[in-house]
């Protein structure tokens, strides 16, 4: 019998992977920005607070998390004790890097009255220091929940952190990290797009840098802006995030043209995120044929990072 490294790989993936999704009893979770094929064959597509309280209500005995590695860290933490599946470990990403927790945790000692709200993208170790986490769609909502005179510290995101404390003329320190995704799109090649499709509406997510969201007709999370798209009554539209939701904007608004904002590079595919796209199929079909690789986590962090999760969803 040939090993399961050299098992070849069945010509049909995409049966292959629900044969094996019903034999473990598995659930697929997809965010927005993996390719078309893992979303279609997902049982759940989302940003990151709807794959949350996906990954809380599930009763599959297993989790396959088509991410990044801290979105398959918070299924763990939610899910104790289902296994949790990520088709590559390696998938990471540039923000949650951007915030090591003992540099925060420095940061917070230095201003101990201040409360911690850090965005979802980020580590279980930082979760662990935070007071409670947001995501884009209810950053908002969590910030208004401290009292008005309560300082606050933002992480990891100052784009979004900034966006939030603008709109609500709230200070706060913001952590100094971004994402490597929404921080290369062309500020020039927006203006260029709006003047060449009068009419078009610039959809934008928070991520992005202030000058290019000052100039946006909507700003919000990934699936408010699938939500805006299909609802508005503009016909084209520019689309200035991850160009994997344009497959579910496509599919809710087929009548629309979207228009993908290109980065500063236009030689390159720099406004998709490299480790969403780490993956694939292939990769789905040999996570759930070999059962890994498996998120694993430490009963203490989990609980330390816990705690702030669930301060997010106790507010609905």
């Amino acid at each position: 019998m040939p090993s399961p490294d050299t098992q070849p790989l069945p010509i049909d993936l995409l049966g292959a992977i629900d044969a094996l999704r019903k034999q473990r009893n598995a659930v697929i979770l997809a965010h927005y920005y993996q390719e078309p094929d893992i979303q279609d064959i997902a049982d759940y597509i989302g940003d990151s607070l709807q794959l949350a309280r996906a990954a809380q209500k599930t009763t599959a005995d297993v989790i396959l998390f088509c991410g990044v590695h801290f979105m398959a860290e918070t299924a763990k933490i939610l899910n104790p004790t289902r296994t949790v599946l990520i088709p590559d470990m390696a998938a990471g990403c540039s923000l949650a890097d951007a915030c090591p927790a003992p540099l925060l945790a420095r940061m917070k000692a230095k201003n101990p009255d201040h409360k911690v709200v850090s965005y979802i993208n980020c580590s279980a170790a930082v979760k662990a220091i935070s007071d409670i986490i947001c995501t884009s769609s209810n950053a908002e909502r969590v910030v208004a929940s401290f009292p008005a005179d309560q300082p606050l510290i933002f992480a990891p995101d100052r784009n979004l952190g900034g966006y939030i404390a603008k709109k609500m003329n709230r200070p706060m320190l913001l952590w100094p990290g971004t994402c490597m995704v929404h921080e290369t799109f062309s500020e020039r090649r927006m203006i260029e797009l709006k003047l060449k499709n009068p009419g078009s509406r610039i959809v934008a997510h928070p991520e992005c840098e202030p000058s290019l969201l000052e100039k946006a007709d909507f700003i919000g999370s990934t699936s408010a802006l699938l939500d805006f798209v299909v609802k508005d009554p503009a016909t084209t539209f520019i689309v200035a995030t991850e160009p994997g939701i344009l497959h579910q904007m496509q599919k809710s608004a087929p009548s629309k043209l979207l228009i993908p904002l290109p980065g500063i590079d236009e030689t390159c595919a720099c406004n998709e995120c490299p480790h969403m796209k780490r993956n694939t199929l292939e990769k789905m079909y040999l996570a759930l044929r070999d059962m890994q690789p498996e998120l694993l986590m430490g009963e203490e962090l989990r609980l330390a990072a816990k705690k702030p999760l669930d301060a997010m969803l106790a507010l609905g």
